[in-house]
This record gives structure tokens, sequence and C-alpha cells, in this order.
């Protein structure tokens, strides 16, 4: 049924995010609306706070949101949301001048994520050397994950994982 409609573009087979504005009474008890859906999600914010949070700086934006009860900010709950809505994921590439987040579909294999920074890189792809975020920060860095045992060599059918730090090896 699924593969029959495809070609038709219908919004109700799209994904949803339904973006609702609240008032700061409401902050604690958010609204919930009975909308029948299955690719939906909702996020209920308090447009006034959170433009007074984007003026101030981290700090007191945090101390802020904890007096409130605001566990995240909006704009990263809308984000985070949109990818899970969409099937996206993120992972990492580090180098000695930038760190740089790309941006790919869930279940996607090395080779292809390797795609998505640059064509000549999938093509001449050997393998990816593989380091979870959290393991990298808990070692301090790159050569000192390698030393721990945490880095991982993967071939072209590994699936990258959300977070994941990848350095990819490849000849052209």
């Amino acid at each position: 049924e699924a593969q029959v409609l495809r070609g038709y573009q219908f919004l109700t087979a799209k994904p949803m995010l339904l973006v609702v504005n609240m008032g700061e009474s409401q902050i604690k008890n958010p609204p919930s609306f009975p909308y029948e859906h299955k690719n939906s999600d909702m996020v209920a914010l308090a447009g006034k706070i959170e433009a007074e949070l984007a003026q101030l700086d981290d700090d007191d934006a945090q101390v802020f949101m904890e007096d409130l009860g605001i566990t995240a900010a909006a704009r990263d709950r809308v984000i985070a949301s949109s990818y899970t809505l969409l099937g996206l994921m993120s992972f990492l590439t580090a180098g000695p001048d930038e760190v740089r987040a790309w941006t790919i579909r869930r279940n996607t294999p090395a080779v292809e994520a390797a795609g998505a920074i640059h064509s000549d890189i999938q093509r001449g792809f050997i393998r990816a050397e593989i380091v979870a975020y959290d393991d990298l920060i808990r070692a301090g860095g790159m050569p000192e994950a390698k030393k721990q045992g945490t880095v991982r060599m993967e071939g072209k059918t590994y699936i990258v994982k959300d977070g994941d730090v990848c350095h990819f090896l490849f000849n052209v």
C-alpha cells in the first residue's frame, strides 16, 4: 500500500512537528493535544521566555531554566525532534583545526557516510576509525583513545551510530 502511495506526496504521509507556544504559567504542565498522526511529535515552548533565555549568557540561562523547570532549550528540543521525525542523525569528524558534525540518515553504512563529506572519500574508502564521542572525551583525545583501545577499525558495511567520531581512511 505504501509503495502505491509513494508517488503522490500526500501531506498526511509526511512527518509532522507541532510547535505549540504557551504561556509561562503552563511550563510545568504543558498542554497535550489529541492529535492522531502516526509520524508526528509535539514540542511545547514558552516563546517569550525562550527569547529572554537566548539573550542571557549560558550560566545565567541555566539557572533561569532550572528555576522555571525547563529541562532543555526549545531550540534543542525542536532540532532533536526534527532529526527523529526525519530519520536523521549526526556523526563527527575531528582534525587538528576543526571538529564538524555531518548529518546523515539513520542506518547509513560507513562508506555512504564518508560520501557525505566528499565523493572522493566514498570512492576510495578503505576503512574507518570509529570511537564513541563519550569515549573520546573521557580519553582526552584520539591518540589517548587509541592507547586505551576504544578506537575500532570498521569496514564499508559498518552502520554509523549517532555521535560516532569517524576518521575515514581512503585512497583515490
